[in-house]
């Protein structure tokens, strides 16, 4: 009896669940595709109005998102983890802009435009973002409330933080706007986060019984993310430069995104800082990612007058998509590797012997194996 249709029925079928399982990156390709075709409809001030959509109405969003799902109880817990707090934020902050200015001077020996170094230099100065960081760390099961107290948080520091950085680094000094970027922040992360928190407390039954989609909900709005961020950068008339240093910023900022990923990924592991695998998924993304929404006013303000402002801020343009991509592709295989080592995390604590679950091993991979 020929029973091949039938194989090739269960082929096509682990096909479809495969690429229902990674519906996300093929949304990602085609929204990227989407503001590709037509920048101008998400760019600043087309139809899309992304300058309130995004700024305000999809981050709002993530947050009280966030505080809807969020156990009221995990997010006191977090509030007291400061050895997870100063990590992240000693991380982003300190060490990743002095380990830029070490890459930046050896790469001004290279060909690449010299703006466009001096902008990868703004960009490890930059805080930390208020929502893709959070929304990743949440899809890969991580710690969601140290990732959103330190999204915040982070944020808030880098008001005051990065114009001083700035200020040693590049040389670079300007008054900045405390007051109005403190309240935008305060009513876009603070509040919908303790709305949802107070609405979740009035329909916590409903919210257990039905259990709502959130992490589905807020990865639809990521999309509209990165489907903004696209437009601004295809409709950014600055990105006509020579196409080698354009490329070779591309491929840098990728190839120090990966190894930035990594380093905290396996020192974040080391027994002395006593971090859950949790911890460590929320420090992958939180250390490593850098504002766009805080960094474009920034750089405005910080770099107002300067001929080349368009090609300093290059760089920031070219780093956040890609954390949100290479985030997005690594999302499924961190997730794999939290739960097997949260596995052999219990085991242990029972004193059973721990199956071999090294990033390593044949059935986890590595998050750096892009």
């Amino acid at each position: 009896m020929n029973l091949g249709w039938l194989r090739k029925y269960f082929t096509r079928m682990t096909a479809f669940d495969k690429l229902k399982d990674n519906w996300f990156l093929l949304a990602i390709a085609i929204v990227i595709s989407l503001a590709d075709l037509a920048p101008f409809i998400g760019a600043k001030g087309g139809p899309l109005r992304p300058e309130i959509t995004v700024k305000y109405c999809a981050v709002s969003f993530i947050f009280f998102n966030s505080g809807l799902s969020l156990k009221t109880e995990d997010l006191r817990t977090a509030l007291f983890n400061v050895r997870l707090h100063v990590f992240i934020q000693g991380f982003t902050l300190i060490c990743v802009p002095c380990l830029v200015w070490v890459l930046v001077h050896f790469l001004l020996m290279t060909p690449v435009d010299e703006w466009l170094l001096k902008g990868l230099q703004v960009v490890g100065c930059m805080p930390p973002p208020v929502s893709s960081a959070v929304i990743l760390t949440k899809a890969a099961g991580g710690n969601e409330a140290g990732a959103i107290f330190n999204s915040a948080f982070g944020s808030f520091l880098g008001i005051v933080v990065t114009p001083v950085l700035l200020l040693v680094f590049m040389g670079s000094s300007s008054s900045v706007p405390f007051s109005s970027i403190f309240t935008q922040l305060s009513m876009t992360v603070v509040v919908p986060l303790l709305v949802g928190q107070v609405v979740r407390h009035f329909i916590k039954e409903w919210l257990e019984r039905t259990k709502p989609p959130f992490g589905t909900l807020g990865k639809a709005v990521l999309l509209l993310i990165i489907y903004s961020t696209f437009c601004d950068t295809f409709s950014n008339t600055a990105l006509h430069i020579d196409h080698y240093s354009l490329c070779a910023m591309v491929f840098i900022v990728f190839v120090l995104q990966v190894c930035l990923i990594s380093f905290t990924f396996f020192v974040s592991q080391v027994q002395y800082f006593g971090f859950t695998p949790s911890d460590t998924v929320a420090i992958m993304f939180c250390s490593t990612h850098k504002s766009l929404t805080l960094g474009i006013p920034m750089l405005k303000i910080v770099f107002a007058g300067y001929e080349h402002l368009s090609l300093i801020s290059i760089p920031l343009l070219v780093y956040h998509p890609t954390q949100i991509l290479l985030g997005g592709v690594l999302v499924s295989r961190v997730k794999q590797w939290m739960q097997t080592a949260e596995k052999q995390r219990k085991e242990m604590a029972k004193g059973e012997e721990p199956p071999n679950t090294t990033p390593n091993s044949s059935s986890v991979e590595a998050p750096t194996d892009v």
